[in-house]
């Protein structure tokens, strides 16, 4: 007998609409600010490396990256990867998203404490919001079958 429980998007529809408008928001915001060209002609990767020299950091480097909004810091390689729009990009998104993720590494230089529960956090969010899709999809046959 097929079977299929409401109560299951019920409970589901606030985590995916509240995930759905973080997202919309992240990416207008992105959207608008990109099309802003910053005044200083700088691009994001001379803001990282001039902010990252000002604060005196000099183990950290700085690269290129594949993908779209894919920018991180990796504190294991003291590596800055900034997405291509980010690393050449001139606009006022460019210079916020690579500021932002200098921050992540000027933390991680002054060894700051909740840098390393975030450090711990990042894999399993990565995993849980790539699975997410897969297991709400399994949930829902399984929830079928009672």
């Amino acid at each position: 007998m097929f079977y299929f429980d409401p109560m299951y998007f019920i409970f589901l529809a606030p985590a995916l609409l509240l995930a759905g408008y973080a997202q919309l928001k992240v990416k207008s915001a992105y959207a608008e600010t990109s099309a802003i060209t910053a005044k200083s002609g700088l691009t994001g990767a001379e803001v990282a490396a001039r902010i990252v020299q000002a604060a005196g950091v000099h183990n950290v480097s700085i690269e290129v990256t594949h993908g779209v909004m894919s920018d991180h810091y990796d504190p294991r390689d003291k590596v800055l990867r900034l997405s291509q729009d980010v690393y050449h990009g001139r606009s006022l998104a460019a210079l916020g998203i690579a500021a932002h993720e200098v921050g992540h590494a000027l933390q991680d230089a002054e060894r700051y404490p909740l840098l390393g529960i975030r450090n711990a956090i990042v894999p399993m969010a990565s995993f849980g919001s790539n699975a997410a899709w897969i297991l709400m999809i399994i949930g829902a046959v399984l929830q079928s079958f009672q």
